[in-house]
């Protein structure tokens, strides 16, 4: 039984999530649905593909991703399914997929055209269940990709800000921001470690600082925030039993100052 993993940008109020299903289990009941999220931001292309990254290692070989961030949906752009070392993504070629895979390793790019694979009546608003929810249920299956349409070489591709160093000053920015108000930044800790070459520092989002650095929520202070290394294995700025989103009034693409200290440096922030 093959699984297919679901990440979307409907939510769950409306019914979308719900047709997808029942559309994947009209074609196969042999199948393992699992949701991984809907609640990425509405047509965050960026936010959909890193959910993505950060989640397709952790399913079974075999799995098919089917992905709808979709927000050219009825244009011209294409639907495709990307068949990888290990797995199957079906979704928009608007670079959604494209780090996930990449990582992965591509086999296989294919355009879907064949219509036998969709359903019978195709909305110009709703390819997630017209077009890849079907295409994603027949692959679980078992159908061959190389019937869904045919093999290209173009992926639209997309990709996540990288830091910077400019003399004591890392910059970074905030690339997500999860239900608790945590901030996920593109500071990976091997570069923050590197970067700091064993000196204290103080960070700042927008017009406020902070100079702490712990190793799990416990340590952290009630009211002051903190690095931590995340579980998406990024720099993340929380905020203990508070938001730390809501604190620095910072949203996804808000930039992140790391500055090099000296002693005499840090012992002014640590008095503030």
């Amino acid at each position: 039984m093959r699984t297919v993993a679901i990440l979307t940008d409907f939510g769950t109020r409306d019914n979308y999530v719900g047709l997808i299903k029942g559309v994947i289990l009209s074609i196969t009941k042999n199948v393992n649905i699992v949701d991984i999220t809907h609640e990425v931001s509405p047509a965050s292309i960026e936010e959909g593909a890193f959910l993505l990254w950060k989640s397709y290692r952790y399913f079974p070989e075999g799995t098919v991703f089917l992905v709808v961030v979709d927000p050219g949906v009825g244009s011209k752009r294409r639907g495709i399914c990307i068949k990888t070392k290990r797995y199957f993504f079906v979704g928009p070629d608007n670079g959604v997929l494209s780090i996930a895979a990449g990582e992965d390793g591509i086999r296989g790019i294919y355009s879907l055209e064949e219509r036998r694979f969709f359903l019978k009546n195709i909305s110009s608003t709703f390819h997630g269940r017209d077009i890849f929810a079907p295409v994603a249920a027949h692959i679980s299956s078992g159908v061959e990709v190389y019937y869904l349409g045919p093999k290209i070489t173009h992926l639209k591709k997309i990709s996540l800000p990288s830091p910077s160093i400019r003399g004591n000053t890392l910059e970074g920015e905030v690339i997500y921001i999860d239900r608790f108000g945590n901030l996920v930044t593109n500071i990976s800790p091997s570069l923050f470690e590197s970067f700091l070459e064993g000196r204290k520092f103080q960070a700042r989002i927008g017009k406020r600082t902070f100079v702490t650095l712990c190793r799990y929520y416990e340590q952290g202070g009630k009211t002051r925030p903190f690095f931590i290394t995340g579980s998406f294995s990024f720099m993340e700025v929380s905020l203990r039993q508070g938001s730390a989103s809501r604190y620095f009034k910072a949203r996804r693409g808000s930039k992140v100052f790391v500055k090099r200290l000296t002693s005499n440096e840090y012992g002014r922030e640590r008095k503030r």
